[in-house]
């Protein structure tokens, strides 16, 4: 789960991070009032949306004056948003953040993650603030510095002024950059997240250490003893089928290929996305119905499917364990039924009561395509659809 900039500086600002005074807004007016109450001279009007590279889609503004927010408030609020996380259909940007201005000195990258390698949470730090990561770890790896923590332990004062030296933080301004690593990672670990990240942290002027941006990703598995957290959710900025699916325990995901995906176990459900394209076809979604699938959530995972308008084809790859064959083939007669399917359907059963499910689709009178293997599977469908 994602949530917006405004939400986690709210975060930050719990855990004792220095971030820019704002006020989250809905309307151009709210945007207006907002900078009043904030005062000075300059205010950053910023899009709110979950994609990173807003300021380079034209949803983060600079503003001098009143009129100024004005103006950037009506151009930004209701634009399509199209960065290069959002794809090319853009997010529609229904919220705002208005932050009084900074003096930013210097700008660096700091962030909390799970290292995968060590399976130990790392801490990142870099003197490049402002760019995207992978583009400073492709040309510049010498320039992320990381800080692998003793979960027992936390992050200690020493680690966290090694990485502040380390990126350059003048050394009056340390104490303040080890308070403020010690509290993003005390947030990170709290909260459940799997990714908490500033980019920029900045030095102002003064010497103040300051988080101009924060982005979090959370664990949806921890989700159930986050209610603070679970409650920061926003279905506008969520994929309507993935909601949707989320209520009947399906794991989907939308792609942009034009063959749905049923199939039980993700490692299964990997292996067809592949063979499907090995074949020439382009995955239209990822979706697996778990080991103990009845009849209605496979008719439901149909309507989801067919609910993407670019769905040309089905396929269903069934292994046949926990799951029974014969249960998966009454699930698919009544989906098709049910939603009175008109795209080519291919169906692959092994497994628990294979020749029964088989039997249950031969005798439905339904035009359902049948294959023995995966790599049969994904021939039928793409010549199907094409």
């Amino acid at each position: 789960m994602k949530i917006h900039e405004y939400q986690g500086k709210e975060l930050l600002r719990k855990y004792g991070v220095t971030v820019p005074r704002g006020e989250y807004c809905q309307t151009v007016d709210d945007a207006v009032q907002a900078a009043q109450r904030l005062g000075g001279k300059v205010w950053v009007v910023k899009a709110q949306i979950h994609a990173g590279g807003r300021g380079k889609g034209g949803g983060v503004k600079v503003a001098k004056s009143l009129d100024d927010v004005r103006q950037y408030a009506s151009q930004i609020l209701g634009m399509q948003l199209v960065t290069h996380q959002t794809g090319p259909h853009g997010q529609k940007v229904r919220r705002l953040l208005v932050e009084e201005g900074a003096d930013i000195k210097k700008e660096y990258y700091v962030a909390a993650l799970t290292d995968r390698a060590s399976q130990k949470v790392v801490m990142m730090a870099s003197s490049e603030g402002g760019m995207e990561i992978e583009e400073v770890a492709h040309a510049t790896p010498e320039k992320i510095l990381k800080a692998f923590v003793d979960p027992l332990v936390g992050l200690t004062d020493g680690q966290a002024a090694e990485l502040a030296t380390g990126i350059g933080i003048p050394d009056a301004s340390v104490p303040q950059a080890v308070t403020l690593l010690k509290g993003l990672y005390t947030c990170y670990m709290e909260t459940d997240a799997s990714l908490a990240e500033i980019n920029p942290l900045i030095l102002e002027g003064d010497g103040t250490i300051k988080a101009l941006d924060a982005k979090f990703n959370f664990d949806d598995n921890a989700l159930y003893r986050q209610e603070a957290i679970f409650a920061y959710r926003d279905l506008d900025e969520e994929d309507p089928n993935e909601i949707e699916a989320s209520k009947f325990g399906l794991a989907y995901i939308s792609l942009d290929g034009n063959i749905g995906c049923l199939v039980n176990g993700a490692g299964l459900a990997m292996a067809t996305m592949d063979v499907i394209k090995l074949f020439g076809g382009e995955p239209a979604n990822f979706l697996d119905v778990g080991g103990g699938a009845s009849t209605e959530k496979v008719t439901e995972a149909f309507k989801i499917m067919l609910g993407n308008k670019n769905v040309e084809g089905i396929l269903v790859n069934i292994f046949g364990g926990i799951m029974k064959c014969d249960t998966i083939a009454n699930g698919v007669i009544a989906a098709v039924r049910e939603t009175h399917l008109n795209v080519p359907l291919v169906v692959r059963m092994k497994g628990t009561n294979e020749e029964f499910g088989k039997q249950l689709l031969r005798d439905s009178g339904l035009p359902i395509i049948s294959a023995d293997s995966m790599a049969e599977a994904a021939e039928k469908i793409v010549a199907a659809v094409k």
